[in-house]
């Protein structure tokens, strides 16, 4: 049995290593399981097999090297492992960074049979966004009447004072169509980017709720998301059955733009930004004002 249950747990590895989604799947008994850290309920076989599929696709030559195996009698494997693999491809909806990971964790393998029955998997979760040099963020879900997410700016540069806002607001009902948004949202900000008049936008998650709100120089810049590419595909699946619980959108214009004040370096006086011609009454030239979005 013992000698048995080493070689199935090898199988399994093997079929990682080769990158191998339906070895993976074959691997298991009927009614298998999967969960490490990353996975929110433990998964199916052929889930498995996907979510192996998704690592693959980020770090194409992901690798398992076996530090240690041992076993009970009972079948119980326990391998320790180091995973090692460069980051070649999109993660999360995130463009490669060209990084290499060596992240070290254990898996416990239950065999029945000539089958795994369950792999338990351990390991350092945030390992591998540290490595690609991302950050972790440990907060609470909310407290009383706050909420709490993450959020991103993109920004081409620009200085232009904004004549509109878009606003986008879309509730999410599983994590994977957050995903699903997450990925679209960075497809339209990049076609955003090369268009004119565009200045910055501010994503944000909290919760199930996905917002955009993107500067513009004027209402008629945001025109061209209408003509065509990932947008116009998004809302046509937003109008379908298969994105979002609902959601909303709208164009803002500012009523009201106070002036940008600026710190002096030379004196720590603040300066209307506006008004100086990029110098300060002390004479000294001003830092460049914040852009307003």
């Amino acid at each position: 049995m013992s000698q048995n249950a080493s070689s199935i747990a090898q199988r399994y590895f093997d079929a990682w290593n080769r990158r191998d989604g339906a070895a993976i799947v074959a691997t298991f008994a009927d009614g298998g399981t999967y969960t490490d850290p990353l996975t929110p309920e433990p998964l199916t076989a052929a889930a498995t097999g996907a979510y192996a599929e998704g690592l693959w696709a980020a770090f194409p030559d992901l690798s398992f090297d076996i530090v240690s195996m041992t076993e009970s009698a009972t079948g119980l494997v326990c391998a320790q492992w180091l995973m090692k693999g460069t980051n070649t491809g999109s993660m999360n909806g995130l463009p490669p960074t060209g990084a290499t990971v060596a992240v070290p964790g254990a898996d416990f393998i239950q065999v029945d049979g000539d089958a795994v029955r369950s792999v338990r998997g351990y390991f350092d979760s945030g390992a591998v966004p540290r490595a690609l040099g991302l950050d972790v963020i440990v907060q609470p879900r909310a407290i009383g009447p706050f909420m709490f997410g993450t959020s991103n700016r993109t920004t081409n540069g620009s200085t232009a004072t904004p004549g509109a806002f878009s606003i986008t607001c879309l509730e999410a009902r599983t994590e994977q169509e957050r995903n699903a948004v997450r990925d679209s949202a960075t497809k339209v900000l990049m076609e955003m980017l090369a268009m004119p008049g565009f200045i910055s936008a501010v994503t944000a998650a909290v919760g199930d709720r996905m917002m955009t709100i993107t500067a513009w120089e004027s209402p008629d810049s945001m025109t061209p998301l209408m003509k065509g590419g990932e947008h116009r595909s998004a809302v046509g699946r937003f109008f379908s059955p298969e994105l979002s619980r609902g959601g909303h959108t709208g164009i803002w214009t500012p009523a009201r733009l106070n002036p940008r004040w600026v710190r002096c370096d030379a004196c720590s006086a603040m300066v209307n930004s506006e008004k100086s011609e990029g110098t300060c009454r002390c004479g000294a030239p001003l830092p460049p004002p914040l852009q307003y979005w």
